[in-house]
């Protein structure tokens, strides 16, 4: 990891909540989110492919039963998070490389990747780190690489309750896509939305490098 140890919101919100993250996620149907997100990626063998802010790693796990012949990596600052990931890898016998680093300082050499995916992980940051992160993201794509992001939508939507969390209050597709191109990606748009009972309202994102 590159720089200071800086604070970071985890997986859950709350560092002592991560145990709840495997059962919450069920509950949820992130599984089958992360399915949608991964059609669209189009993971090809031979494709090098990071997700930023992988948490405990489930959908890492899930491209590598799909594409066992990619070459997988996971960033995220949290060590707790990545122990669970490494575990959750060895399990299953998938080779995953999970590296403790953040969004904006991504410990990877320029045009060297094809895929970056990112999962609920963008509301996470303030306005300044989401730019710096799309920057870094440019940076390690290969000229013509993808990124592949989900994350929550925070539209407001008079007559339900909706997302209330505070970080939620403008990260609107709009405001997400126009993040992707103030850091420099191209061909930007939203591939998708959908919403489910406890994850509430998310959508999909395209950029290209």
């Amino acid at each position: 990891m590159t720089g200071a140890v800086r604070p970071f919101i985890p997986a859950m919100g709350r560092h002592w909540m991560l145990f709840l993250y495997d059962p919450f996620t069920r509950a949820a149907g992130i599984s089958k989110v992360h399915g949608q997100l991964l059609d669209r990626a189009g993971v090809q063998p031979g494709h090098r492919v990071l997700e930023v802010g992988c948490g405990p790693g489930d959908l890492l796990m899930q491209l590598g039963r799909r594409v066992p012949e990619a070459d997988l990596m996971g960033i995220d600052p949290d060590p707790a998070a990545l122990r669970k990931a490494r575990r959750k890898a060895a399990r299953r016998g998938l080779t995953v490389q999970f590296m403790l680093a953040y969004a904006d300082e991504l410990p990877l050499p320029d045009d060297s990747l094809d895929r970056v995916l990112s999962s609920y992980m963008l509301h996470h940051l303030d306005q300044e780190p989401q730019v710096a992160a799309m920057r870094e993201i440019r940076r390690i794509l290969r000229p013509g690489g993808e990124l592949h992001l989900l994350d929550a939508d925070g539209t407001p939507r008079p007559g339900t309750r909706g997302h209330q969390h505070p970080r939620l209050a403008g990260h609107t597709p709009e405001r997400i896509q126009a993040v992707m191109r103030q850091g420099g990606l191209t061909e930007v748009s939203q591939t998708g939305h959908g919403s489910r009972r406890i994850a509430g309202h998310y959508s999909f994102f395209r950029a290209v490098a």
